[in-house]
């Protein structure tokens, strides 16, 4: 909603304007009957001025599922609609090629693309306003993006590793083809650097990002004659996969082999032991994408262009001082 129209609504509903875009904008610090009066509100008044094209062209799983609803809710607190593009079986569709010849899309998030970059800068070149979430490689730098801090999520994971004498720490990673694999790498080797240590290549395995990954990664890893002390992995189901594998070779976790994972979807509670890994502020980059994105729709310039949302190390059951 354009200011204007905010403070027509504040006035209309006898709040402050403060009021009324924090409850557009989702923050959490308004009454739950207040928001529904602004959302009712602003249902009525708000002329819907085309749609917002999502794509996320995967199953929308316990990682891209909250996004996606916080997508979905933060439009609609805005008075968009949603125009959803989701499954496998869109993944190789060049939907992006002709978004921009479709007059009743107003803009787009676009949700990990599979997209090349070139293609990127083509959809930014059309004039299309559109913000991407966890970009899978590095977007150009005229491109609206919101990701996790995935460099110092992956140093905390390994900093914690090492502040309980993990010197021998194996990565099972999805790799530079993608860049939150490049820079969790890089935060890997950070942790490291300042304990004195050095990532030996024979540590790191790459891998798709499920937990076959870490069942055939992960016990590679632990049929090494100097086997690691502690895996950091990708992510929760990478993570999984490496404690079957520690299991099926009678080790003990975390008495004989540490374990982190990234993410915090709800997988890493379930586990035996509980997963201590890194939470990602899924639904939190949902809100702050559509934010971002509706502010360039109201004609505003963008704030920042590449957002970085913080994480948070979750120490649970898995991880334990060497032995």
């Amino acid at each position: 909603m354009k200011g204007a129209t905010v403070r027509e609504l504040a006035a209309q509903l006898g709040l402050s304007p403060a009021t009324v875009s924090r409850a557009l904008n989702g923050h959490s610090h308004v009454a739950s009957s207040t928001r529904r009066r602004v959302l009712d509100a602003a249902s009525r008044s708000i002329q819907k001025e085309g749609l917002v094209f999502v794509r996320c062209p995967y199953e929308l799983t316990d990682y891209f599922g909250p996004i996606v609803s916080s997508v979905g809710e933060t439009l609609r607190l805005h008075g968009r609609e949603m125009l959803l593009d989701t499954g496998g079986a869109s993944y190789h569709d060049d939907v992006l090629r002709r978004l921009p010849s479709r007059g009743e899309i107003a803009g787009a998030v676009l949700i990990l693309p599979p997209e090349e970059t070139s293609e990127i800068e083509a959809l930014r070149a059309s004039g299309t306003p559109f913000v991407v979430i966890d970009p899978r490689v590095r977007v150009p730098k005229d491109v609206l993006s919101v990701s996790a801090a995935n460099f110092s999520g992956s140093r905390d994971a390994t900093a914690h590793l090492a502040g309980l004498g993990h010197r021998r720490i194996g990565v099972i990673s999805a790799g530079p083809v993608l860049a939150a694999g490049e820079a969790r790498l890089a935060g890997h080797a950070s942790a490291l650097a300042q304990v004195g240590a050095l990532v030996g290549p024979e540590l790191v395995r790459y891998g798709e990002p499920i937990a076959a990954t870490g069942r055939k990664e992960g016990g590679e890893l632990l049929d090494l004659d100097s086997r690691p002390t502690a895996i950091v992995c990708f992510n929760d189901k990478v993570a999984v996969g490496v404690l079957e594998a520690a299991a099926d070779r009678g080790l003990q976790v975390p008495q004989d082999l540490s374990v982190v994972g990234f993410d915090d979807i709800d997988v890493s509670r379930a586990t035996t032991p509980r997963l201590t890994t890194v939470r990602q502020p899924l639904q939190e980059m949902g809100r702050m994408a559509v934010t971002a994105l509706m502010r360039v729709l109201d004609g505003h310039e963008a704030e920042a262009l590449h957002i970085e949302l913080a994480t948070e190390l979750v120490v649970r059951d898995s991880t334990a001082p060497v032995s």
